[in-house]
C-alpha cells in the first residue's frame, strides 16, 4: 500500500429519494407523508455511519459529472469522507434510489445503479494501479464492499491479488442482488453481512432463524458471516464457532439503511479492538437506535 487510508468503501454512492408515511400501506395506497432526498447508497450509508464512529472512509464509486453528481461529491466531502479517488464519468448520470416506507415497513424500492455497473472496474483503478495499492503491493486495510457491482467484477475481486491482504467485508445491497455474493462463498475470502432472506437466496433454501442460516453459509465455504433477522436474534459465525444475540426492542420508524448501519457499527467496533460478543452487541444497538429514529439521517 502506497498511501495510508483508514477504510475503503466500495460500491454505490447516489441520491436516496425516500417517501415515508406514518400510515399502514399496501399496494395502491395514496397517503400523506414526507419525501426526502439525501446522500445514500450502500457504500455511502456505511461510510456515513463510520464517520459517526470517528473513522475517515475513502470512497471508490462512480458519480456523474452532472449537477447532481457535483452536489453529491461536495456533500460527501462535507460529511468527512475522502472523495479524490471517485471515478467521475462524463457520459454516465449520477445514480438514484427510490423507496416508499409505511408504518408497516418498506413497501417498495427501486435502485438505479446502472452507472456504477457500467463504470465497472474503472472504480478500482486506485487499488490496482495506485496510489492506494496494486497487485504487487496490495492494500492491507479494511474494505467495505457492496453488491451493487456486477457479478463479474465481484468474481474478479474475490480472486484478485490486489485484494489478497485486505480485510474484506461484503454486503449484498438488497435481496435481489444477494446471489452476486456467491464468489465470496466459493473463494472464502470475505466476511459477509446478510439478512435472513439474503442468506436463504445464497443457500437456495428457507431458514427459520439466523443461527441455522449462518451455519449453512459456513458449510457452503464462507470465511465468516453475520446474519440479521430484524427484531429477532442475529448470529455471527466463523471457524471458532457461532455467537447468537438479541437486538434491543425498539419502535421501528424507518428501515432503509438499517443493515448498512449494523455493518458499519460492527466494523468500527472491531477496529477499536472489541471482541466478538462486544462487537456484535454494539452493532445491534446501533442498528436498533437507527431504526428507532434516534440518530440523524
Amino acid at each position: 500500500m502506497t498511501k495510508n487510508t483508514e477504510i475503503l468503501c466500495i460500491g454505490s454512492v447516489l441520491w436516496d429519494v425516500i417517501g415515508r408515511s406514518a400510515s399502514h400501506m399496501r399496494q395502491g395506497s395514496d397517503v400523506p407523508g414526507r419525501i426526502t432526498r439525501l446522500p445514500g447508497g450502500v457504500a455511502m450509508n456505511i461510510a456515513m455511519t463510520l464517520v459517526r464512529f470517528g473513522m475517515k472512509p475513502t470512497l471508490l464509486t462512480a458519480i456523474g459529472r452532472d449537477p447532481e453528481g457535483d452536489e453529491l461529491v461536495h456533500s460527501c466531502a462535507m460529511l468527512g469522507m475522502v472523495t479524490e479517488h471517485i471515478y467521475r464519468s462524463d457520459d454516465l448520470p449520477t445514480d438514484r434510489y427510490m423507496a416508499v416506507e409505511g408504518a408497516n415497513g418498506l413497501i417498495a424500492a427501486i435502485a438505479d445503479a446502472h452507472s456504477l455497473e457500467a463504470a465497472g472496474a474503472k472504480i478500482l483503478r486506485p487499488l490496482v494501479q495506485g496510489p492506494l495499492g496494486s497487485e504487487g503491493a496490495p492494500y492491507d486495510g479494511p474494505i467495505a464492499l457492496d453488491g451493487n457491482l456486477t457479478m463479474g467484477l465481484l468474481e474478479e475481486i474475490a480472486q484478485s491479488p490486489a485484494f489478497a491482504r485486505a480485510d474484506l467485508r461484503v454486503a449484498p445491497a438488497s435481496p435481489g442482488k444477494a446471489e452476486r455474493l456467491l464468489p465470496f462463498l466459493q473463494h472464502g475470502r470475505a466476511t459477509l453481512y446478510v439478512n435472513l432472506e439474503e442468506a436463504g437466496l445464497l443457500c437456495q433454501r428457507e431458514f427459520g432463524d439466523s443461527e441455522s442460516a449462518a451455519q449453512a453459509l459456513m458449510d457452503r465455504g464462507a470465511l465468516r458471516v453475520l446474519v440479521t433477522d430484524g427484531g429477532n436474534s442475529a448470529t455471527e459465525a466463523n471457524a471458532e464457532g457461532v455467537l447468537n444475540r438479541m437486538p434491543p426492542p425498539v419502535l421501528v420508524t424507518r428501515v432503509t439503511g438499517a443493515g448498512d448501519t449494523f455493518m458499519a457499527a460492527h466494523i468500527a467496533a472491531e477496529s477499536r479492538g472489541a471482541e466478538r460478543e462486544e462487537a456484535l452487541t454494539r452493532a445491534l444497538h446501533a442498528a436498533a437506535t437507527y431504526v428507532s429514529g434516534e440518530t440523524p439521517l
